[in-house]
């Protein structure tokens, strides 16, 4: 156990010191979900009188397609420079590649959700942001990375990998946005926390069972 977490401590840095030096994953990733606040907050002032039942919505269009950015980078830099091949014939465990992987997503989609968040709350006249809803946030984009980083692996092999990686993860990750949706609309209305333990609840149950399924599966993943 502790030889596998100092095996996905050094991955983990050094696709932290990578994006540290161009910053251009993130700085994507930010500027993507900002423009989709700003395009849906201007659709919105013209065509919709309550912006809040469709502003959970909004706030989970802007992470995911965010996500997707990042997720779709993950394996792509060392495919096309032959740094994958040699991270899988060195004598590390391959599932610290998927977890160091899956940390990185999920630090990255932290570090945009943390920008947007702001932005979002400003621009749809919300209050400040709840620990309940960061949360919230933290489960369900855990979940998504989860099963993007899986899927990523996967793509990185395909010449459409562009095309592949969004229809590979929406169809899985349908529960885990859906429960992002109802459980953030249940904390901006200022609902009773009993009301959330359900969407909590799924949230928490999907990151458990797909974390593990994929870290399972992940071997076999890159191997073919």
């Amino acid at each position: 156990m502790s030889s596998l977490v100092r095996q996905v401590g050094t991955l983990l840095w050094k696709d932290l010191l990578a994006e540290l030096r161009t910053r251009e994953l993130l700085g994507g990733m930010a500027v993507f979900a900002l423009l989709v606040l700003l395009v849906f907050n201007f659709a919105f002032d013209l065509r919709i009188d309550n912006v809040g039942a469709v502003a959970p919505g909004v706030l989970w269009v802007a992470f995911t397609f965010a996500g997707i950015l990042g997720l779709g980078r993950s394996f792509v830099l060392e495919k096309d420079r032959g740094a994958l091949d040699g991270l899988l014939i060195a004598p590390i465990d391959r599932g610290a590649i998927y977890l160091a992987k899956l940390l990185g997503n999920v630090l990255f989609m932290a570090v945009v959700e943390a920008i947007t968040l702001p932005v979002f709350i400003a621009f749809f006249n919300f209050g400040i942001a709840t620990p309940e809803l960061v949360l919230i946030i933290f489960l369900g984009s855990a979940g998504f990375a989860a099963v993007g980083t899986l899927f990523s692996a996967m793509a990185a092999n395909t010449r459409a990998r562009e095309v592949m990686l969004p229809i590979m993860i929406f169809p899985i990750s349908v529960p885990v946005v859906i429960a992002s949706v109802e459980a953030t609309a249940l904390a901006l209305g200022g609902g009773a926390f009993p009301d959330h333990l359900r969407w909590l609840g799924l949230l928490a149950a999907f990151d458990l069972i797909f974390s593990i399924l994929c870290f399972a599966v992940f071997d076999y993943v890159v191997e073919e």
